[in-house]
């Protein structure tokens, strides 16, 4: 049965949008990351899906099976992972030339239950922050990893649902990377644990 891994790249306030709901401060960290790079180049070794909100599918899609990620050295690894695509409107997922992703276009938690048993290894969600909230919010999520960038931003969209109770987090490892990246990895605490 495979588990599932929400990760988020967040600002050192603990947000993975801004205000209009988007992710645009990735773009102001100083230097590049390659130590973060071949850290997650080596994390994906043990993730076999990725699932994606169709907004998250629209900018992945516009970089990552195109000639524009040549450069990245995660971008074979994870264009080589299965991908499902959650949405209502959107009837095909292309993915350059390499195969489509699977839409998924009914219950959004009984596919996601479905998938982790379709699937042995890790399933990844990034951005996506409703479906990831929705499915935090259901008790699917097995593993919670957030990057922390040194970026301030102020006000934005939070990875965890809003007017949920508190959630208590085990930590399972923090580490630090180049430029100041910070990546911490949760399980979230299940009754009695």
């Amino acid at each position: 049965m495979g588990q599932l891994v929400v990760q988020e790249f967040v600002s050192a306030d603990g947000f993975a949008a801004d205000a209009n709901n988007e992710f645009t401060f990735y773009e102001l960290l100083d230097g590049g990351t390659a130590e973060f790079d071949r850290s997650q180049l080596k994390w994906l070794d043990g993730v076999d899906a990725m699932v994606l909100g169709a907004n998250t599918y629209r900018m992945f899609v516009e970089y990552w099976p195109t000639p524009a990620s040549k450069d990245e050295i995660i971008a074979p690894a994870l264009n080589g992972l299965r991908r499902f695509v959650f949405s209502q409107q959107l009837t095909s997922a292309p993915w350059g030339d390499m195969p489509e992703a699977t839409i998924e276009s009914s219950d959004a938690i009984d596919a996601i239950r479905r998938i982790k048993g379709e699937i042995d290894g890790d399933i990844v969600v990034w951005g996506s922050l409703s479906l990831a909230g929705a499915f935090l919010a259901a008790g699917e999520v097995d593993v919670v990893r957030l990057v922390v960038m040194p970026i301030a931003i102020g006000a934005g969209r939070g990875v965890f649902p809003a007017g949920q109770e508190p959630k208590l987090l085990n930590l399972l490892s923090a580490k630090s990377h180049d430029h100041g990246l910070i990546e911490l990895e949760y399980a979230p605490r299940t009754k009695g644990s």
